[in-house]
């Protein structure tokens, strides 16, 4: 299948790069510039929650409660009179975004002042979407001596802020950082935009597959960035291994349709199948409820696999009008030919790992397990304003206001009680004031209205919330009366529920789908089943180490960022991706391993050989993508920092300890147990065209010696290697 699929990339090589430029154009033209105005700043909550049935109900009847939308705080009351005339020409001014602004400086009530300090209340009238809208509208006023800006929407404003600088960085820093390397690696201008193009185009058309996505369901903000991380890391990754294997069969003396054709059937396949099962990983989202994971799993298989149709199409048809001028440009040479791969330092790793397989398979485990320690310690949360800097003037502003004014935090815990008379709410209120963890008494929020009342209280420390929701779940109420428990930390409590309910769903779905892939490519059922245990021991460490930095606060100073608890969609969120790049890179090196072995090799040539010979491109794709999640790093969210950073250890434990020493040691280990699998499966394999990739023995001319086409055998293909020069 992938044979033919290069043959005809080839035969159309001059319609194919125009055809998708113009289509990848025109998706971003249409729909992709549009993309701004159809995200979201919602989806973290669980729709069948109750505390989604409360906010659903209070709305419903009392409209949106705005009061925490923004909060302007002053010093220095001696300036009242001029604070009061700046509040009244904000309103004025604003008359279609501002609903009301209640202020201490109108009606004096002693509760919105504290010594020398108070503030005023403005609410939004816009609902979901249009709140954050109308605070973008009056933000250029908001600029008073003294004064400092908190609340719920000016928090989800900065936030917002801080993820469009996240794309930015990347276009920036991380591009041209990229470029260079990729002119490192290859030594040819021509060779190193190659995986460039992929990665922009990639971009490009996923941008404008989440606008088309965004106009049918809710598409989380963050999902921008992450998109942005995952899909042009992934698809520079993919060409960049493209590119090196059709180098490779180019130094072989392949005529270049034959490179073409053998590049798609090889490199081209393997990249189809890894972007499968990243996308299988990232599917994995859909089992959890919040519309956050689902919006990002949207956009980021699209990515993925916009990544992966870009490298089995564009790339090979470019290839075919390139051909040996893919090394136009050379800026030096590189020394692909120069050495026997027995001489390299990706030969020379694996056979000593295999020369001491049974003490440094123990060893790797155990440092893998104990780096998964402080995982145990893991805490979970809401996202709110610790998720940015601690230096940002928004953060520190709510800081500043929930400590002087703990009562009227803008998160507090509610009680939508229904159906209940004077009596019957009475006794539901005696029995919440009892609750221990409250920063004061449940108070009424609005007037009881069509038998419906809305009681709030704040929490005094967030770390009691679930404490707090789970003394409040145990309230009796009366017969016919409804409690529903709602507000941020109601929301965060079921968050965190969902999660653990759903998480061993999401694991055994993901293990399962993966394995199957995995064994249609590798053609066993052994290698599957390391690479799933490798994966996971790599994972725990990974989770760990995150844990360490995140939750205890490991670097917290260095990277510019407070520890705390984590919100508990973003956990799964890494695991799904730490998964899926894990077995992208065990499939890219198990491949050329099972390639050999199919061409003669025995079990300990073959480890050698697909070692060697991807080794060297599976650590610069590495480096690669540690560089565009570089750019993330320095994110100002808290939670973007956690999603590059535990890349970027993901990536350092595969690239070096697992699939250098840990992957040679454990297959030395099994020996011919590697490749075993029922017949059934090795023809399901053979059927996708599994090893199936006829090489051309090349003649002087680079082009076949005689009109038979024949697989190399691998004795002879090792010969040619350690004799290339």
């Amino acid at each position: 299948m992938f044979n033919k699929w290069g043959s005809a990339a080839y035969r159309f090589r001059k319609v194919i790069p125009l055809a998708i430029l113009a289509i990848i154009l025109a998706i971003y033209g249409i729909f992709g510039t549009k993309l701004d105005e159809r995200l979201s700043q919602e989806g973290w909550d669980d729709p069948g929650s109750a505390s989604t049935q409360a906010a659903k109900i209070e709305q419903e009847m009392f409209g949106r409660d705005s009061s925490g939308d923004v909060i302007l705080m002053f010093e220095g009351l001696d300036r009242e009179t001029e604070i009061k005339a700046y509040l009244d020409t904000l309103q004025s001014e604003h008359p279609d975004e501002i609903k009301q602004v209640v202020s201490y400086f109108d009606n004096h009530q002693e509760l919105m002042r504290n010594g020398d300090t108070a503030f005023a209340a403005v609410a939004l009238k816009g609902d979901g979407e249009q709140t954050l809208k109308d605070y973008r509208k009056i933000k250029p006023d908001l600029e008073f001596e003294g004064m400092e800006v908190a609340g719920a929407t000016a928090v989800a404003d900065a936030l917002d802020e801080g993820m469009a600088g996240d794309i930015h960085r990347a276009e920036i820093y991380a591009l041209p950082a990229v470029g260079l390397l990729l002119l490192l690696v290859f030594g040819s201008i021509v060779a190193a935009l190659m995986p460039l193009l992929v990665g922009i185009l990639s971009i490009l058309g996923s941008i404008g597959v989440l606008s088309v996505l965004a106009g049918f369901t809710q598409v989380n903000v963050f999902a921008l960035s992450v998109v942005t991380l995952l899909g042009l890391g992934l698809a520079i990754d993919y060409g960049l291994f493209m590119v090196s294997r059709f180098r490779e069969e180019l130094d072989r003396g392949q005529a270049v349709p034959d490179a073409v054709r053998i590049t798609t059937a090889t490199a081209g396949k393997t990249v189809v199948f890894s972007a499968a099962m990243v996308a299988v990983a990232l599917s994995g989202l859909f089992v959890f409820p919040q519309a956050f994971l689902k919006s990002v799993a949207y956009g980021a298989i699209s990515a993925v696999g916009l990544a992966a149709l870009l490298s089995i199409t564009l790339l090979p048809a470019i290839f075919g009008l390139l051909g040996k001028r893919i090394d136009v440009g050379t800026i030096r040479k590189t020394r692909r030919d120069a050495r026997r791969i027995q001489d390299t330092w990706w030969y020379r790793v694996p056979a000593w790992s295999m020369r001491h397989a049974k003490a440094l398979t123990v060893a790797i485990v155990i440092a893998l397990l104990a780096l998964t320690v402080p995982l145990f310690g893991i805490k979970f949360g809401g996202i709110n304003e610790t998720y940015l800097p601690p230096n940002n003037e928004v953060r520190q502003a709510q800081a500043h206001f929930d400590e002087t004014w703990p009562t009227l935090r803008t998160d507090p815990i509610k009680l939508v009680i229904a159906g209940a008379d004077n009596a019957e709410l009475a006794q539901v209120y005696q029995q919440a004031n009892q609750v221990t963890g409250l920063a004061d008494r449940f108070k009424p929020v609005h007037p009881t209205k069509d038998g419906v009342t809305v009681l709030a209280a704040g929490i005094s420390n967030r770390d009691d919330n679930g404490s707090v929701v789970k003394q409040l779940r145990a309230i009796d109420a009366p017969e016919g009366v409804e409690v529903y428990i709602g507000g941020t930390p109601a929301m965060e409590v079921e968050s965190i529920e969902a999660l653990f309910h759903r998480l061993p769903w999401m694991a055994l779905y993901i293990v399962v789908a993966t394995f199957i892939l995995m064994s249609l490519v590798f053609g066993s059922l052994i290698l599957p089943a390391k690479a799933v245990i490798m994966t996971i021991l790599g994972m725990g460490a990974t989770l760990g180490v995150l844990t360490a930095m995140f939750v205890d606060g490991v670097g917290a100073e260095l990277f510019n960022f407070s520890p705390g608890p984590l919100m508990s969609p973003v956990l799964v969120l890494i695991m799904a991706i730490v998964y899926g790049l894990s077995t992208d890179y065990e499939v890219f090196l198990v491949s050329r391993m099972v390639e050999a072995r199919d061409n003669g090799a025995t079990t300990d040539e073959a480890i050698n050989y697909g070692t060697a010979r991807t080794g060297g491109i599976i650590t610069a794709a590495a480096l690669i993508m540690i560089v565009v999640c570089g750019a993330f790093g320095f994110s100002e969210i808290v939670m973007m920092k956690y999603i590059a950073f535990g890349m970027i250890a993901a990536l350092l434990f595969d690239a070096t300890i697992i699939r250098m020493m840990l992957v040679p040691a454990v297959m030395h280990l099994l020996r011919e147990d590697n490749w075993w699998a029922p017949k059934w499966v090795k023809k399901a394999s053979a059927a996708l065209g599994h090893n199936q990739v006829v090489v051309a023995q090349p003649g002087r001319s680079g082009r076949p010696a005689t009109g038979n086409n024949e697989l190399v055998p691998f004795n002879e293909l090792i010969n040619r290697l350690q004799h290339e020069d």
